[in-house]
């Protein structure tokens, strides 16, 4: 099959989650952390697991199940309606910010050992296991059967979801930190060595190539319009249009110089984000021109999930927010009392997030 037309087919192949589910990091491949399943406006506590080590993994949720990563070594599989656990699959070290996906009944993370893992979604037997040869803190994103996911060996890797075998590598100039933004048969990453790059997942081809300048840990979010978003250490946020290779605007705060490591949500012509200056930040997608920002009391690693016009995030202070997505108003929070540095995930009117005490809270009415 020509490269070109193996990339259409690849598209076309992209996994539709049903609405109630949330398979993968900002729960689906372009990574906008908006969930279609509505949320109850008035949250409470449901139930709390507790994972024994720190939650830095967001969890994914399908079919009735919450998957997630602890530094303890665990992939745990955790019922959504009740908190009982299901099963611990144990991984070769610690899993740190790698987030797990799920897709045809098996459940995909890296770990800190730069072992990659494909796991049985129902019972929790280990299916395979790929040797990257630097940490894996990149979470992964499955396009029909490939598994795209960056190491710290400076490797985006492509992996068959069935047998874990390498289908392609692709060797960047430096860390792979980020989560690969998926669009029409491209992985999309925003780079450790200051480059955005496509890679063409039919066959491992670099398709684009924008230099940002700019160390970047956060992941993009791509837009219909081909624009990705994403901060960078460097204090900004950048916009770039990935057909023309041209940037759109740059947004910095003038007051305070702080890195941006959460990744952004992306509603509309709203980009949203934290910072490390202990803030929420909305950004007009269009203008990059600030809308409104929320102050918390410590940094903003967590990446922002968006639900109705309410934005659901989590702060280094240990409390989970419910903001109002137009006025950034505070809306309701919660005290979890350890830090809050994973991304909530939504499905099934709940919402699921880990913090820093290893303890995983679901959300709901």
């Amino acid at each position: 099959m020509a490269p070109a037309i193996a990339a259409i087919v690849l598209c076309l192949l992209l996994p539709a989650a049903k609405a109630d589910d949330w398979p993968q990091f900002r729960g689906n491949p372009s990574l906008t952390g908006i969930a279609a399943a509505p949320v109850p406006k008035d949250l409470k506590l449901l139930w709390t697991y507790d994972a024994g080590e720190s939650i830095e993994s967001s969890a994914a949720i399908v079919d009735g199940v919450v998957y997630v990563g602890s530094e303890s070594a665990d992939l745990l599989a955790v019922n959504l309606a009740t908190g009982k656990l299901l099963w611990k699959y144990k991984a070769k070290d610690g899993i740190g910010e790698s987030s797990p996906a799920v897709h045809n009944g098996v459940a995909v993370i890296g770990d800190l050992s730069g072992t990659i893992h494909g796991v049985d979604a129902k019972t929790g037997k280990g299916l395979w296991t790929f040797p990257a040869s630097g940490e894996v803190k990149a979470s992964p994103v499955i396009v029909d059967d490939r598994v795209i996911i960056g190491s710290y060996d400076g490797n985006l890797y492509c992996l068959s979801l069935k047998d874990g075998k390498l289908i392609w590598g692709f060797k960047t100039n430096g860390p792979v930190h980020a989560t690969a933004s998926v669009a029409a048969g491209l992985a999309y990453i925003s780079g450790c060595d200051g480059v955005l790059r496509g890679i063409r997942i039919a066959d491992g081809k670099q398709m684009v190539e924008i230099t940002t300048g700019s160390y970047t840990g956060a992941s993009p979010v791509f837009s219909s319009t081909q624009n990705v978003y994403f901060g960078t250490f460097d204090n900004n946020v950048l916009a770039f249009n990935v057909k023309t290779k041209k940037a759109l605007w740059r947004y910095e705060n003038p007051q305070r110089q702080f890195p941006f490591y959460s990744s952004a949500a992306l509603d509309g012509a709203k980009v949203i984000l934290g910072g490390r200056d202990k803030s929420v930040h909305s950004l007009n997608a269009l203008t990059g021109k600030l809308n409104w920002e929320f102050a918390t009391r410590s940094r903003v690693e967590s990446s922002p999930a968006i639900v109705d016009g309410r934005v659901y995030v989590g702060s280094n202070d240990g409390r989970f927010y419910v903001l109002d997505e137009e006025t950034g108003k505070k809306l309701w929070d919660f005290e979890a009392g350890a830090p809050l540095s994973a991304s909530p995930a939504v499905a099934q009117g709940r919402i699921v997030i880990g913090s820093q005490d290893g303890k995983l809270y679901c959300f709901g009415a």
